[in-house]
């Protein structure tokens, strides 16, 4: 496989990730809620770094096989920090929100994790962006 970026792979995840952050700010668009710190910050529709874990894992299995070591290796590192983002983050965000409402004012930042549709989308990103770029 002499493709560029199948010789490049680490470039497959920053390119999903930028993606994935271009279109969060798409959305956020949308819905009048454009900030370019809402954008780069964590949480939100899609997930950046599902997005980034995704591709990673799929550039590796393009290029080595599902059965290689590596490939075992990034889908199960892919699989931590996705779970860390819909759960660990996530319930991070629910107590910085409840501290919050205690103290009467945001201090916290309460857009910490991910829902699994965020995180979903994210790894679609992540698949799609890798699957096209290993053919480059």
């Amino acid at each position: 496989m002499n493709y560029f970026f199948a010789q490049h792979i680490i470039l497959i995840p920053l390119a999903a990730y930028i993606v994935a952050t271009l279109l969060k700010g798409l959305f956020l668009w949308r819905k009048n809620r454009f900030h370019l710190q809402s954008m780069l910050s964590t949480g939100g529709m899609p997930s950046g770094h599902s997005a980034l874990v995704a591709s990673l894992a799929t550039g590796i299995g393009i290029k080595y096989g599902p059965l290689h070591d590596l490939f075992v290796l990034a889908l199960v590192f892919a699989a931590i920090v996705i779970y860390d983002a819909m759960n660990i983050r996530y319930q991070s965000g629910l107590h910085a929100h409840a501290l919050n409402k205690i103290k009467g004012e945001k201090q916290l930042n309460e857009s910490l994790g991910h829902l699994p549709s965020e995180t979903l989308v994210g790894s679609m990103i992540g698949v799609l962006v890798a699957a096209i770029l290993m053919q480059i």
